[in-house]
């Protein structure tokens, strides 16, 4: 434990502090120091207990109106998070969705490609038998005449 010599309103008061934290602990006389002197300044004389009592008071108030800022933005974070995982989900489900649309077009385009081989094929079979058709039509006219 470390010990401290704190000057508050006039007067010394010897504080102990777990060590390294001598510095904080002063700040922290300090700032309540400042705001005792200048309420002293306002208001006067009023006593030195009831002067503590209104510094504590409005340190108390700075306090709650700083907690009530810091759970309000805990608050928008917390719906900015939500957001962002509906978003994020969102992102994720479009990308399934385009990527099972690129396979069921890549997939009707390899059908395409299967049915034109298929009916090429169909074609050329038409043609060679038609051709051989031709063939023996002009070679049965040729021996019959």
């Amino acid at each position: 434990m470390a010990n401290v010599n704190i000057k508050f309103n006039g007067k010394d008061f010897l504080l102990s502090c777990d060590d390294g934290q001598e510095e904080h602990l002063e700040n922290l006389a300090n700032h309540l120091g400042n705001k005792f002197d200048k309420l002293k300044t306002e208001l006067g004389n009023i006593g030195e207990n009831k002067l503590l009592l209104i510094t504590s008071i409005k340190i108390m108030d700075e306090y709650f109106e700083t907690k009530k800022k810091v759970d309000i933005n805990n608050k928008e974070i917390k719906n900015i998070t939500e957001k962002f995982k509906e978003l994020k989900a969102l992102a994720y489900d479009y990308k399934d969705d385009k990527e099972n649309e690129a396979k069921k077009l890549s997939d009707d385009i390899s059908n395409l490609e299967n049915e034109i081989q298929n009916l090429k094929n169909e074609y050329d079979k038409i043609i060679s038998n038609t051709t051989q058709q031709i063939e023996e039509f002009v070679q049965k006219a040729n021996l019959e005449n």
